[in-house]
């Protein structure tokens, strides 16, 4: 799956020279935790979110430091930190090193973005113009979506289930392929062997849960650390 198969498509943009008090009631209004800033030119100059109106000089929420804190912080981040306390303008406030991503990327990079930059949201960018956001949401709602899995049927069927699970085994390098065994009959995959461990040995249940065409499991796997020379 791509960006463009999962993204909001319809998105809620804000201006720069808009008021912190406008955009505040504009995330409530739209039931949404953040929004692009976007220029006249329609390009994306950053984004607010929620987290970007926490610290607020109006509601006492601003940051209280010791004083010998302060000491060891760049002076930069003071000074921005007491802007965005105080600022009136969406343009002091919002987050400007915004991370994009374009229509064909495909959903696994999204989720490493999301994930390794710890950001909730993701701005899908054509032309430099915003046109679409993928959420955390979103991918969660693709998840949901996806339909349920088609059992294979007969012996034929059981054979290429096998195969799939052992497959799948190797790939995720879970364990001693060696010291695994898998049957399926009927689509019910019985699972043989020793695993090093209590999580390996779940990884393989896991493994075959995950099989298209596996309707149950019968786990007669034993957890036993290999013990060196």
């Amino acid at each position: 799956m791509k960006a463009a198969d999962v993204m909001v498509r319809d998105v809620v943009t804000v201006a720069p020279d808009a008021t912190v008090r406008d955009v505040a009631k504009m995330l409530l209004e739209h039931r949404i935790s953040a929004v692009p800033v976007v220029d006249g030119d329609g390009g994306l100059a950053g984004i607010v979110s929620e987290g970007d109106l926490m610290r607020r000089g109006e509601l006492g929420t601003e940051r209280h430091r010791a004083w010998w804190l302060s000491l060891f912080m760049l002076p930069e981040t003071l000074t921005e930190e007491f802007i965005k306390s105080l600022a009136t303008k969406v343009s002091d406030v919002m987050t400007r090193n915004v991370f994009t991503a374009e229509e064909d990327t495909p959903l696994a990079d999204i989720a490493d973005l999301l994930e390794e930059h710890h950001v909730k949201r993701v701005p899908i960018i054509r032309g430099g113009r915003v046109v679409g956001i993928v959420s955390r949401a979103n991918i969660v709602q693709a998840l949901a979506s996806l339909p349920a899995k088609e059992p294979a049927a007969g012996a034929d069927g059981d054979l290429e289930i096998r195969q799939a699970i052992l497959d799948r085994i190797a790939a995720a390098a879970i364990g001693a392929p060696w010291l695994l065994n898998v049957i399926v009959h009927d689509g019910v995959a019985e699972l043989w062997g020793v695993a090093e461990s209590e999580s390996q040995k779940r990884a393989v249940v896991v493994a075959a849960e995950a099989t298209a065409g596996v309707k149950s499991i019968q786990d007669h796997m034993l957890a036993r650390p290999v013990v060196g020379d």
